[in-house]
């Protein structure tokens, strides 16, 4: 679970360092005396913490109440709490279906409590505790560059084993490598993987794209009316047991008639993805220079064309992560597809799970290889795009982040 976060905390974290003005941070405490290890630890430690608590109150919640991790890597007898309240959801007997309401129900007391518990830590470490935030040059000295290296490294070697796994016919404990290789497990599950990769793909596209055109209303309308909705609803889909949510929403999905198993997992998907799109967006919506819409709109043009034209290319490179954070929430969503899918609709990352119980390791390779290789095409596209905008910006003469004064605008 730890390895699995550990990127989407980074992901987050971008736009909240952007904020700190980590430079002039950094020279300042060179100029006390402190080294860059003490600097992150005594002075943007207090404030990362605090600007990242949704983030790290999803993965809190997500930590609790995750059943697909869990049935593949967690320990099966006994499971955990999770697992178990999905066991009696599935269980043909219908007199456990009140014990797996009430476990629902206390799985949700639960993840309030370990939220509970983690704001009164940051309270503590960033409001009271705070001696050894001014106790001189004594401190820790983080291994960054060491764990870096070593999750960058961990992360690398699974593709490739993964993709050595999908072509292995005879692999012998302790053998570095397999004897044998063939391509009848590719050959076998090819037609299978291609229409399962087609509803993913159509599910993550479809949804995604929702969940950023809500969030840019969101934060637009926050922004023209000075009003914004309280950051705690926003996040309350990712905050909440998703077993707590689902089985609710799946009693009222059957009071409509009519299959629409695909809208119904859709909007599940929406529904999750965009409160991870929506805080992908609040750093950089907030550290906007809004003099630039100003003056676009001082020179007569409509707010729409001002929004087209001036704020969105400058924000282009944040609505692309954002995006391609959507499309990798949405391919990650197991119970919603499962739930509300009523088993028609196929994703990998069901499969994958559905594989993982005792199938052949050939085969949940390569769906395992699947699942890791369309986020990263779709986060190595974001990048692409954002360089090239990024490179045509410093082609007309004149950096990115240059003040709205000395442009030549064409608006």
């Amino acid at each position: 679970m730890a390895l699995k976060e550990v990127p989407f905390l980074l992901l987050m974290s971008i736009p909240i360092l952007k904020q700190l003005d980590v430079e002039k941070s950094a020279k300042v405490a060179a100029s006390l005396g402190y080294s860059p290890a003490q600097m992150w630890w005594k002075i943007l430690l207090p404030q990362w913490i605090v600007k990242l608590r949704f983030p790290m109150f999803a993965v809190l919640a997500y930590s609790v109440s995750v059943v697909d991790v869990a049935l593949i890597v967690g320990p099966g007898n006994p499971p955990t709490f999770a697992v178990l309240i999905w066991q009696w959801f599935n269980d043909p007997d219908l007199s456990l279906l009140p014990r797996a309401s009430a476990g629902a129900v206390v799985l949700f007391a639960l993840t309030c409590l370990v939220l509970g518990f983690a704001r009164v830590m940051e309270y503590l470490v960033t409001k009271q505790c705070r001696a050894w935030q001014v106790s001189g040059r004594s401190g820790l000295n983080l291994p960054g560059k060491t764990v870096i290296f070593g999750l960058l490294t961990l992360y690398l070697s699974m593709i490739p084993l993964m993709f050595v796994w999908s072509f292995a016919q005879r692999w012998r404990f302790p053998d570095l490598l397999p004897s044998r290789y063939s391509l009848r497990f590719w050959e076998y599950e090819w037609q299978g993987i291609i229409s399962t990769i087609q509803q993913s793909l159509s599910l993550a596209l479809v949804s995604s794209a929702i969940a950023l055109v809500l969030a840019l209303i969101a934060h637009e309308y926050r922004i023209k009316h000075r009003w914004s909705i309280p950051g705690i609803v926003i996040a309350l889909p990712m905050l909440i047991p998703q077993l707590s949510m689902l089985f609710g929403l799946q009693v009222v999905t059957l009071f409509v008639e009519g299959n629409y198993h695909w809208l119904w997992v859709c909007w599940s998907h929406v529904l999750f993805a965009f409160p991870f799109v929506y805080l992908a967006l609040d750093g950089p919506w907030r550290s906007y220079n809004p003099r630039m819409t100003q003056v676009a709109l001082s020179l007569g043009k409509s707010p729409l064309h001002v929004f087209l034209h001036v704020k969105l290319p400058q924000l282009l490179s944040a609505v692309l992560f954002a995006w391609a954070i959507g499309i990798s929430v949405s391919l990650t969503q197991y119970l919603p597809t499962l739930i509300l899918g009523a088993g028609r609709i196929s994703t990998l990352t069901t499969e994958a799970v559905a594989l993982s119980s005792g199938f052949d390791r050939r085969v949940t390779a390569i769906y395992a290889l699947w699942q890791a290789l369309l986020p990263l095409v779709f986060f190595t596209l974001a990048v692409l795009l954002s360089r090239i905008k990024l490179r045509r910006i410093s082609v007309k003469g004149f950096d990115a982040n240059e003040s709205v004064s000395k442009r030549p605008q064409r608006l």
